[in-house]
């Protein structure tokens, strides 16, 4: 009778311990964004925001490196991209790249400038949606804006490219191409495809962003047409893409 009680014992034992740990990994892939930010106006102008990823250490780590290196390869003044640098650390660079600037144009009264505004667009058991939106002026005309849509895996923290979202490339492009004439508007009927890229046929963008209403393409200045085109941006609704995308949103 003891050893049959023992046996059992163990059991519920052994099926509560994996219970537990079914349950605290569920726990744990479970992902929260706190607002960082970082203001300073004593020599260049900076001001970002942008969302921390909190949660499963190897998960948060992954989608939190990606943001800060993105942000700050938008400040970064080299030719070159940064890899491995933070936000922090961007900040100080550009500052110390303001202060050479005024040290050697010393009558300059340009004042170098950076704001971003980061935040969460989108999240599902699927995919998590960041949105940043930058504008860096270090003189000129006129500074430049850029908004960049980064979207991760919440489970493992993996950056998803267009070949982890779109299942069908070629139907794809082909309903997106309609969509972008359908919500684009022409200046004159004459207008043509390849007159928004360039003498090309139709492209994607590097920039495709979830949202509640649908899957957004994203044209950022210069990608196509005129700077005075601004941002561009095409809605695909869910429903139309169904059974074309790889994750299910």
């Amino acid at each position: 009778m003891f050893n049959k009680s023992s046996e059992t014992l163990k059991k519920i034992s052994y099926f509560l311990l994996i219970a537990f740990t079914v349950f605290a990994c569920n726990e744990d892939v479970k992902l929260n964004f706190e607002t960082q930010h970082i203001e300073k106006s004593s020599d260049a102008v900076i001001v970002i925001n942008y969302p921390k990823a909190i949660g499963t250490k190897a998960v948060a780590e992954k989608i939190n490196q990606k943001i800060e290196h993105v942000i700050a390869n938008e400040m970064n003044m080299a030719e070159t991209t940064e890899n491995n640098i933070s936000v922090k650390e961007a900040v100080s660079m550009f500052d110390n790249e303001y202060k050479s600037f005024k040290k050697d144009f010393q009558d300059s009264s340009q004042k170098w400038e950076v704001k971003v505004d980061g935040s969460v667009m989108y999240e599902s058991a699927e995919v998590v949606c960041i949105s940043l939106k930058s504008y860096i002026d270090t003189g000129g005309a006129h500074g430049n804006s850029r908004l960049t849509y980064l979207n991760f895996n919440p489970e493992t923290g993996a950056l998803l490219d267009q070949d982890d979202i779109i299942n069908n490339a070629s139907d794809f492009k082909t309903l997106a191409e309609k969509a972008f004439k359908a919500q684009t508007k022409p200046e004159d009927d004459t207008e043509t495809i390849e007159d928004f890229f360039y003498g090309e046929d139709f492209q994607l963008p590097a920039n495709m962003g979830f949202t509640k209403d649908g899957l957004v393409l994203l044209y950022n200045n210069y990608e196509i047409a005129s700077y005075a085109q601004g941002v561009t941006k095409v809605v695909l609704p869910y429903e139309d893409v169904k059974g074309l995308l790889k994750i299910n949103p």
